[in-house]
């Protein structure tokens, strides 16, 4: 869900999907939002 905020957010400029994508990483993961126009990479961890 909050990848696809942030994308809905970076394609419409929708400010409610935005406060989505702010809530949802409250409750997860510690993560800087990425400055508009950024792409979103996410790597994956080595175990």
């Amino acid at each position: 869900m909050r990848d696809f905020s942030w994308k809905y957010f970076a394609m419409t400029g929708d400010v409610d999907a935005y406060l989505l994508y702010k809530e949802s990483g409250i409750t997860g993961e510690a993560e800087e939002v990425p400055a508009f126009g950024e792409e979103v990479v996410q790597h994956e961890e080595n175990d």
